[in-house]
C-alpha cells in the first residue's frame, strides 16, 4: 500500500502531497517514515535552483546510502541528503545552526525545472530521490518562489505522515 507525506510551510500555510517511492528508494523512504515528523527552518538554495530544504539532526539508525540518486532532480522530487560534518564548511554550519552536529541529514523538495546539484566546494552532490509530490505542486512553487523573493527568516518547512 502507497505511504503518502504531508510537507507544508508553516507560516505560509501551504503545504502538498508526497507519495513515497518504496520500490525506488526503501531504505531511505523506511528511515524517513521512522523519523516523522521532523520541522525545521526553511532555507532556499542558492546554487541548486529550484530547491527549498531543512536540515535536521541524523535520525537513521544506520544511514541508507545510495539509492535512486540523481543530480539533477525534476519538479516534485523529494530529496534526501546525507551530510558529514567535514563536508560542510564551517561558515555554512554557522549560518544554518548545525555547527554543533557531527554531521546533517537535508531534506529537500524541488519545485521547478533546470535544477543540478554540484557545490562549489566539493563538486557534484547525489541526493536520494525518495518520494514524488502527487499534490499541490503549483501552490507549493508558487510559495517556495516566494521564500526566493520575499526570504526565509521565520519560516520552518514540517515534513509528516498523511494517512489515507
Amino acid at each position: 500500500m502507497a505511504r503518502y507525506l504531508s510537507i507544508a510551510l508553516e507560516k505560509r500555510g501551504v503545504s502538498c502531497v508526497a507519495e513515497l517511492l518504496d520500490d525506488d528508494a526503501p531504505r531511505t523512504c523506511e528511515a524517513v517514515w521512522n523519523a516523522l515528523p521532523q520541522v525545521g527552518p526553511v532555507q532556499h538554495a542558492k546554487y541548486a535552483r529550484n530547491e527549498v530544504y531543512t536540515m535536521v539532526s541524523r535520525f537513521a539508525e544506520e544511514e541508507p546510502g545510495q539509492e535512486n540518486p540523481t543530480v539533477t532532480p525534476i519538479p516534485g522530487d523529494v530529496v534526501y541528503f546525507s551530510f558529514p560534518g567535514g563536508m560542510l564548511d564551517r561558515e555554512f554550519k554557522r549560518d544554518k545552526g548545525v555547527e554543533a552536529l557531527p554531521g546533517v541529514i537535508d531534506l529537500a523538495i524541488f519545485y521547478g525545472r533546470n535544477n543540478l546539484l554540484i557545490n562549489g566546494d566539493v563538486g557534484w552532490v547525489p541526493g536520494n530521490v525518495y518520494a514524488s509530490i502527487v499534490e499541490g505542486l503549483a501552490p507549493m512553487a508558487e510559495a517556495c518562489h516566494d521564500v526566493w523573493r520575499s526570504g526565509s527568516v521565520g519560516e520552518t518547512l514540517r515534513y509528516e505522515r498523511l494517512d489515507r
